[in-house]
Parts: C-alpha cells; sequence; structure tokens
C-alpha cells in the first residue's frame, strides 16, 4: 500500500512538471533546479552569478525554497530580480505543484531563465521532478569528498556538479582527486565546475556555462 501510495504521488506531480515544463518550453524559458545541502553555499552561489549574468543581459527570476523564513528571498531581492519565496513547513523538498503556481507570479514575458534554489537536502529533492530542464547539484568542500558515493542518486541525475568553498581545500583534508573519481564512478560526462563565492575564482566558467 506504501509503494502504491507514493507511486500516485510522484504520478501526480510528474503531470504538473509536465505542464511546467511545455509552458516554459513555448515562452523560451530555461528553468534550473540547484540541489544541495544546507550551508552548501546554494544562495552565495546566486549572489555571485545572478549579477554576472544579468551583465550579459540574461533576465532571471528566482524561486527560493526553505521550511521556514523569507531570508534566503531577501538576499536575491536586493539584486532586482523577481523572487518568491516558497516555505515549506516540515516538507523536505519543492514539488512540481508548488513550482507551477508560483509560475503565475512571475511576468514570464519578460524572463530567459527560472532558478529554483530547492529545500536544503541532496535526497528529497531529487525525486520530484520539477520540470526543470536539468538539475544542478551543488556541494561544499566542508561537506566532504565522499559525497558522491554517499547519495550517488543527485550526482547520477544531475549532470553539472559546482563544488563550492575551493579556497577552504588547504585547510581541510578534502581531495579533489578522491571527489572527481567518485564523480566518475557515477556518471563519465558530469561537468564539474570549482567555484569560491569569496574569491570569485571560477566564476566566469560557471556564467558561461549558464549562459549557453
Amino acid at each position: 500500500m506504501e509503494i502504491k501510495v507514493m507511486q500516485n504521488v510522484l504520478k501526480a506531480n510528474d503531470v504538473f512538471a509536465d505542464q511546467t515544463a511545455e509552458l516554459l518550453k513555448a515562452k523560451g524559458i530555461r528553468l534550473l533546479n540547484l540541489i544541495g545541502s544546507p550551508g552548501a553555499g546554494k544562495t552565495s552561489v546566486l549572489e555571485l552569478m545572478i549579477p554576472l549574468l544579468k551583465d550579459k543581459g540574461l533576465r532571471i527570476a528566482v524561486i527560493e525554497g526553505d521550511c521556514a523564513t523569507a531570508r534566503d528571498a531577501q538576499r536575491i531581492a536586493v539584486l532586482d530580480v523577481p523572487v518568491v519565496q516558497i516555505n515549506t513547513g516540515n516538507g523536505c523538498h519543492l514539488d512540481a505543484r508548488q513550482i507551477g503556481t508560483v509560475m503565475t507570479e512571475f511576468p514570464l514575458e519578460d524572463i530567459d531563465m527560472v532558478i529554483i534554489e530547492n529545500v536544503g537536502n541532496l535526497v528529497c529533492p531529487t525525486g520530484f521532478d520539477l520540470g526543470a530542464d536539468e538539475k544542478i547539484a551543488v556541494i561544499s568542500v566542508t561537506e566532504g569528498d565522499d559525497k558522491p558515493l554517499k547519495y550517488p542518486r543527485i550526482f547520477h541525475e544531475a549532470k553539472m556538479v559546482i563544488l563550492t568553498k575551493i579556497d577552504l581545500i588547504p585547510y581541510t583534508n578534502f581531495s579533489l582527486q578522491r571527489f572527481t573519481d567518485a564523480l566518475r564512478s557515477i556518471r563519465q560526462d558530469q561537468e564539474l565546475f570549482l567555484l569560491s563565492c569569496t574569491t570569485g575564482e571560477g566564476a566566469e566558467k560557471l556564467v558561461e556555462r549558464f549562459w549557453m
């Protein structure tokens, strides 16, 4: 019975996801789903990248997912882009119905890309299709180099991985080689971007990838 219920939940979710995907495709809007643990640096990545992308003429909107507060949305609003906060309460992920509802809040005719910052979690958000063009895994040096092996599903589904806080590597036992080997053991065509939101190292390469 539990399996059947879960299948029904996912099936209903996929209907909303397909509707969102069709809507945005018709308008030429890309939808990206950022997934990472609390503290991985997802909001910091957006704070660094959005001004650079705006300089290239890209019109961006952001959906912030959190259990509580609007703190991340407030940080993004300072960048002068449309942003909507979704608080899930005890929920550990965003679902496609929530995303579809939020789309009505945006001036879609004036947007090129919507970026979802999902609720901080490497597990639950991975299983729910939001209609995004791609899932992007965000992981920080301080989380350890073994996370791809511990949480393989997100690293299997995300073609693109952003490793943040690389400026801290000299002060930790993090091994970039072990991390890369772990990624390659899960998916051979993984795109790995190294980023420091503190120094800006790696930002330009990431901008080019977002902009493509």
